[in-house]
């Protein structure tokens, strides 16, 4: 078996080591006897979406969305779309996770349309909600206690039929009101979690990889891995947050 991962605007989504979220799948992969591969997609290229196992989208400034606009515009949007409906797997981080949904409007009323792949809308805040936080997925994703750091203005409220991620034990979320974090929609995984999120939540990772291991192999059952390192500083970060 082999996994093709493709990674989404590196070139300006690059924001607290996200990358690491790309090392760490292709870590536990290799592991585990599982080859992968990465095709980086910056500005102005292209690639058959078809061919890839796992999207990875990171995090960027509200200036850096609004640059790939008209990059989205050429055909992008519309194969995320399809990417998404097809059931492949997804990854989004912060401005990733933002620009799957309809619209991000600026504190000041500017407002970009975005994807549109999911019923979701975003709005910029004067006040950051920013530190460290934890949530915990629900069942369908695993239902483990992810821990990371959040640094977002964005306020996202889901759709209706649209759920989170996870429930916020500690931190903002979604909006800092609802209690939500983060949507998982058909497979895709968005959160505000940098970090980067994956090599401390190593139950989160699996789940992830789990995903889009069925559709290759639905018998397939992901071995175990002996975690004590990744989990001793997951458990670190929950004892700094008192949970």
């Amino acid at each position: 078996m082999k996994l093709e991962i493709c990674h989404l605007y590196p070139d300006v989504l690059n924001l607290y080591g996200d990358n690491g979220n790309i090392l760490c799948l292709q870590q536990r992969l290799a592991w585990r006897g599982i080859e992968s591969s990465v095709t980086r997609l910056p500005i102005g290229e292209s690639a058959d979406f078809t061919k890839f196992d796992i999207f990875f989208i990171g995090g960027g400034q509200d200036f850096e969305q609004e640059v790939l606009l008209a990059d989205l515009d050429r055909g992008k949007s519309a194969e995320i779309r399809a990417a998404i409906a097809d059931g492949k797997t997804f990854l989004t981080i912060c401005g990733g996770y933002q620009m799957l949904g309809r619209s991000y409007t600026t504190w000041d009323g500017v407002t970009c349309d975005f994807i549109g792949a999911i019923d979701f809308e975003t709005v910029g805040a004067k006040e950051r909600m920013i530190g460290n936080f934890a949530f915990q997925c629900g069942e369908e994703s695993g239902g483990s206690v992810v821990v990371g750091f959040e640094n977002h203005s964005g306020k996202t409220r889901l759709g209706p039929g649209v759920q989170p991620l996870g429930r916020v034990l500690s931190g903002f979320g979604n909006n800092g009101e609802d209690g939500g974090e983060g949507v998982r929609w058909n497979n895709v995984f968005g959160t505000y979690s940098h970090g980067p999120v994956l090599p401390k939540n190593p139950e989160f990772a699996d789940a992830v990889l789990r995903t889009a291991i069925a559709r290759k192999d639905p018998s397939f059952v992901l071995p175990a891995l002996d975690d004590a390192l990744e989990n001793t500083a997951h458990d670190y970060m929950l004892h700094r947050l008192n949970l």
